[in-house]
């Protein structure tokens, strides 16, 4: 009996042991205790949906079934409807909105191009390539207004 095991994980006068008594090296330790802050994301996880889920089950058997005319009607803005479905939607809305979304990209690239403006050897090179994305922008917009597509009619 010159080795014995403990078995509960405690090193023995050979080494670190694990809980059936093999040795464990530092990588194994290692990953077992990534598995095991996966194992608790996991869990919280699982909590969430099941929290989810009984919460939608118990709307649906709580809530009063009690269809009518007026609730099987389809509701938009506040208008009922009338007509067909169909209408026509102007284009230039969508052409604001990707202006919009463009000038809104722009203004994000310029908080870090900012930061780095800052720091020290960086000046005259970002402010090149800067003023080169701002051209970009400008010869779009240019491009926009010589087509007409900002002219509100």
């Amino acid at each position: 009996m010159a080795d014995v095991t403990d078995v509960t994980g405690v090193a023995d006068a050979a080494g670190t042991t694990g809980v059936s008594g093999v040795p464990v090296d530092g990588a194994t330790a290692l990953a077992s205790e990534y598995f095991q802050s996966y194992s608790v994301v996991g869990l919280l996880a699982l909590v969430g949906v099941l929290f989810v889920a009984v919460a939608f089950g118990a709307g649906r058997l709580l809530r009063p079934i009690v269809p009518t005319p007026e609730k099987l009607l389809t509701y938009e803005c506040g208008v009922d409807p009338v007509g067909e479905g169909w209408a026509h939607t102007q284009v230039r809305y969508y052409v604001y909105a990707f202006l919009y979304v463009i000038f809104a990209v722009d203004s994000i690239f310029l908080f870090p191009w900012a930061t780095v403006f800052a720091a020290p050897g960086y000046g005259a090179t970002t402010l090149v390539e800067m003023f080169i994305f701002l051209g970009f922008l400008a010869v779009g917009l240019l491009y926009a207004w010589k087509k007409g597509v900002l002219a509100w009619a």
